[in-house]
């Protein structure tokens, strides 16, 4: 067996740009692409997001602020409003922006221990 006829069948022309289909090949059925709209996923996340702080019987108050002026960098007496805010009114709107520091503002008050949620705004 020479190797010279499976070099000349199979390799020359490959090499030459020439495409070589079997005998028992069909024809192609795929169509021509289709082009998609674009989504507005995208804009979907830059509308603003809130992060809400809920009242919880269980957290001291002292706490609550301590914990305002550690995730927000909120001075005292901000911090403490918020506080009060959540303790008459059962909730708080703490920040507003977009929804990947949103997240993680409501990540870093869970652990913390506080009961917080992302809301969308309309």
């Amino acid at each position: 067996m020479s190797v010279e006829p499976l070099w000349g069948e199979v390799a020359e022309p490959l090499i030459r740009g020439i495409i070589v289909l079997p005998n028992n090949a069909a024809p192609s059925t795929i169509g021509a692409p289709t082009i998609e709209e674009e989504t507005r996923e995208e804009e979907a996340l830059d509308v603003p997001w809130q992060v809400v702080v809920h009242n919880d019987p269980v957290n001291l108050m002292s706490y609550v602020i301590m914990v305002f002026q550690r995730v927000f960098g909120y001075p005292r007496d901000k911090a403490e409003r918020h506080m009060l805010e959540v303790h008459h009114k059962g909730r708080s709107i703490l920040w507003s922006g977009m929804r990947e520091p949103a997240e993680l503002y409501v990540q870093q008050l869970h652990g913390y221990l506080l009961l917080a949620t992302l809301e969308k705004v309309y």
